[in-house]
């Protein structure tokens, strides 16, 4: 699994902590992840590194996951570390984390998407096509910012289309990020220097005429990197649009809080409103304050009256005093008058 990155677009929450081990509906991202592996018989994740390798160390402190409580012996997903000593891009990480491994088939999924993808389906497709690679496909309404993929009526890939400009893609189905791979992938991959698998590794194999093939799929599919995104992916799950599990939020009946995931002592005081946003654990919404469209980090505080909207982020430990207003805005360990 393909973990290392900064999560820049989400800061100041990742400052903190890494994008994987941030909280969809209230548990981990990256737990999210690994249940969806373990329910199609994964039983052992190699997690690629590279930013505050520590954090994941300290989330599983015996290396091992496991998927329901409670814990029964031997069941539980293995976690095994590859920490990149240098950015190493998609296809490097991948060669980098499977060193080591003796042989046999990979599957690879990018530790930003959230999905509900059969993936015992995908093996299936792979198997029966004899493929080496092969390509986990979603549809998307505007192809123009993600690589498209062409296939012919068995699945083969005929080509590969980066961002196509708008109106130009020649279909409106696009690279989801989950992958399943041969060992023989590998000696594709150069060793020793960053490698993209999206723009090198996979247009060299088709140019190579290897078998490269991709499975369309009308699963639930989520990019969760930026502050629209998290938050859209929360209120997926607390609609129930996916077939990951729901959140277990906590609130006071008496207050206003539509459509948003409160975390664990979470707290929002009376008069004060929450619509379409995020409270992470410890957080404190004070009486007669608004949240909407918003994301407030473990242990910060919006003060009485105050009103934070229209994306913004307030970080872990953050305060925006009593009447203030941020809007669009991100607020890192400081207090706002």
């Amino acid at each position: 699994m393909l973990a290392g990155g900064e999560g820049t677009r989400l800061r100041p929450l990742t400052y903190t902590t890494p994008k994987p081990l941030l909280p969809i509906a209230n548990r981990p991202f990256l737990e999210h992840q690994l249940a969806w592996l373990a329910g199609h018989g994964v039983d052992e994740v190699v997690l690629s590194l590279g930013y505050r390798p520590d954090a994941f160390a300290g989330r599983f402190p015996d290396g091992v996951f496991y998927p329901g409580t409670p814990r029964t012996p031997g069941a539980g997903v293995r976690l095994r570390y590859a920490v990149e000593p240098e950015p190493l891009g998609t296809a490097g990480a991948i060669r980098f984390a499977a060193s080591g491994l003796e042989g046999g088939r990979l599957i690879v999924c990018n530790g930003d998407i959230l999905t509900d993808l059969d993936l015992s389906a995908l093996v299936r497709f792979h198997t029966e096509r004899g493929a080496e690679a092969t390509i986990a496909l979603t549809r998307v309404e505007d192809p123009s910012a993600f690589g498209v993929v062409p296939t012919d009526e068995d699945g083969r890939v005929l080509g590969f289309v980066e961002k196509p400009a708008p109106g130009a893609a020649p279909t409106d189905w696009v690279n989801a990020g989950t992958y399943v791979l041969e060992a023989s992938v590998l000696d594709a991959i150069p060793d020793g220097r960053a490698v993209s698998i999206e723009r090198e590794t996979f247009p060299g194999l088709l140019e190579q005429g290897r078998s490269l093939y991709a499975m369309p799929s009308p699963a639930y599919w989520l990019d969760i990197g930026t502050p629209a995104k998290y938050l859209q992916a929360n209120a997926d799950l607390l609609a129930g649009r996916t077939m990951l599990a729901a959140p277990d939020s906590d609130v006071d009946p008496a207050a206003d809080v539509t459509g948003s995931v409160v975390g664990a002592r979470a707290e929002v005081g009376k008069g004060a409103r929450v619509l379409r946003s995020v409270l992470l654990e410890g957080a404190r919404v004070g009486p007669g304050a608004e949240v909407a469209d918003s994301i407030i980090g473990a242990g910060a505080s919006v003060g009485d009256g105050a009103v934070v909207k229209d994306l913004s982020i307030v970080g872990p430990g953050a305060e925006v005093a009593a009447g203030a207003r941020l809007a669009g805005a991100r607020l890192a360990g400081a207090r706002l008058q």
